[in-house]
């Protein structure tokens, strides 16, 4: 059970940070001094996009990798054949298979939260639809996490590549690092991350792009920032 000290819950009824446009600098200052003291939190990032999520021509969604990485273990699954097994754990990979792996994941098997695959391996893949869409984990071309070059997406991912999309309501979730990183890093990692949203602007989305910059922690609140220098 998470326990949430007197300091921390003062701090969390009381801030009223919450309520201003904030520096960067000063908004994670707050997030570290009041980090969790059972855990450590992920820094999270919310982008509200100005699109309209009506048309399916705005939706917004890629991949980035960020200078820093998440801190995240990432445990990568690879659905491939021919392909030299060796080298690609040496990569990172966590499994390579084919009709075994489908076996495994259609018996329970859930130790992975990456799923990479070369095209011929996907109509195979497409049997485990029910299992992997809803979680968000079916290998799509579009992400990068369909391809011909296994060895170089799965070294991607481990390094710090990160998969975004708009929710429902035109924002963008994602983790940009953990709470005891170098503020500097997460700084970097945000950039990043926000320049990169900029390229996948979408070409009918009209007037402001990027209309709010929110950060947090996984247990605290979150902090509205001045956006502008990140991209410049």
């Amino acid at each position: 059970m998470i326990i949430i000290s007197k300091r921390r819950k003062y701090m969390l009824k009381n801030n009223t940070l919450k309520f201003k446009l904030n520096s960067f600098d000063k908004a994670i200052m707050f997030i570290q001094k009041y980090q969790s003291l059972n855990f450590i939190e992920s820094i999270d990032v919310s982008v509200n996009l100005g699109i309209n999520i009506n048309k399916s021509d705005q939706h917004v969604n890629g991949m980035v990798v960020l200078p820093y990485g998440t801190g995240k273990n990432v445990k990568i699954i690879v659905f491939a054949k021919d392909i030299d097994d060796v080298l690609l754990k040496e990569s990172g990979a966590d499994m390579v298979g084919m009709e075994d792996l489908v076996y495994k994941i259609k018996n329970g098997f859930k130790d992975f939260n990456l799923v990479i695959a070369t095209p011929e391996s996907m109509s195979m893949v497409s049997t485990l639809g029910g299992i992997l869409g809803p979680k968000g984990l079916m290998p799509n071309p579009k992400l990068g996490t369909v391809t011909n070059d296994i060895v170089k997406a799965v070294r991607d991912a481990k390094s710090g590549q990160i998969r975004f999309c708009n929710d429902k309501n035109g924002i963008i979730h994602s983790m940009i690092g953990k709470v005891n990183f170098d503020a500097f890093k997460i700084k970097e990692n945000l950039k990043i991350f926000l320049l990169s949203l900029i390229k996948f602007k979408p070409i009918s989305s009209r007037g402001l792009y990027i209309k709010k910059v929110t950060i947090s922690s996984t247990m605290g609140l979150g902090y509205p920032i001045k956006y502008n220098d990140f991209l410049s």
